[in-house]
């Protein structure tokens, strides 16, 4: 009888202490998902506010300018000839070779926000 008890006692204490474990797994892994959602919204934001401050989206730039590869060499290539044959001189527009340098300052941008590590996140414990 005493050994019945005892096995008893072994079992609830163990299916507690797996209730116990499963919640803290389901809690962290919830939170986990939403740190991820707000990490994906601050970037998100991030690169909304730098459109908005420079005029325009990477798509755009990337249009405007034909580029294929976001590498620093294709793109100072394809700006140096987008940039010449919409100058005043060969009949081109100001207001089209200024929409390529705005092109290029944007990839610019993009390219010099990539190379830069990752904001650390804030502890708030």
């Amino acid at each position: 009888m005493p050994l019945r008890i005892i096995a008893q006692i072994v079992i609830q204490g163990g299916q507690i202490v797996t209730r116990a474990l499963t919640r803290a797994i389901r809690a962290e892994y919830e939170t986990i998902q939403q740190a991820r959602t707000h990490t994906a919204n601050r970037e998100g934001q991030a690169s909304a506010a730098k459109s908005t401050s420079l005029g325009m989206s990477v798509q755009e730039a990337t249009d405007i300018l034909a580029v294929e590869k976001m590498e620093k060499a294709h793109i100072k290539e394809r700006y140096d000839h987008m940039y010449q044959v919409n100058a005043k001189k060969n009949g081109g527009s100001f207001y089209l070779q200024s929409k390529v340098f705005r092109a290029k300052e944007r990839l610019d941008e993009e390219l010099a926000g990539k190379s830069e590590p990752p904001p650390a996140a804030e502890d708030k414990g």
